[in-house]
């Protein structure tokens, strides 16, 4: 079984990618790898991925929307079904303030790569989903204190949620 991924670039945002890896799938299930050093290649010159975190939500979840100005982010749904949405919060791009959607999880096990500047959120349509975050920085990891919230609900950028009464954390619903 070779390890391969496919890159497309997002349409909207410059500088996102979703990427896809070989899947191989028999009668017992299906495997397919998830990092090799390869990705590497997406980032700067002189950063690699420095940590994992995962993060299990319910049904009806919203997570979201943050950032930060300095760290890489390659998510992914490892198990269950989400509405993953990246929006631009960098002020000098052409796309400032717009969003892009895309549905990850176990019916295509993509993954989207995001560049510092661009806000992350999702939303869970299974009963529970498994969120995977792969993360590169320079320094020390930019924790919640440093990182930028958006409203979920923005007017101005007027994302499409699945849902109008989702489940909130406490930083997202102020």
């Amino acid at each position: 079984m070779a390890i391969e991924f496919n890159y497309k670039n997002s349409d909207i945002i410059e500088g996102v990618i979703i990427v896809t890896p070989s899947i191989f799938e028999e009668n017992r299930g299906a495997i397919w790898t998830s990092y090799n050093k390869d990705l590497d290649s997406l980032l700067p010159e002189d950063l690699v991925f420095k940590h994992d975190k995962f993060s299990i939500s319910n049904k009806n979840v919203l997570r979201g929307i943050h950032g930060d100005s300095k760290s890489w982010k390659l998510v992914s749904c490892v198990d269950g079904n989400i509405m993953q949405v990246v929006v631009d919060m960098r002020k000098d791009s052409i796309s400032y303030l717009e969003w892009e959607g895309f549905e990850l999880g176990s019916n295509n096990h993509q993954m989207v790569l995001i560049p510092p500047g661009i806000g992350n959120a999702f939303y869970v349509n299974s009963e529970k989903a498994t969120y995977h975050y792969k993360l590169a920085y320079h320094g020390e990891y930019v924790d919640a204190d440093g990182q930028f919230t958006v409203p979920w609900d923005d007017a101005r950028i007027n994302i499409e949620w699945p849902s109008r009464s989702p489940i909130l954390s406490d930083r997202d619903r102020r």
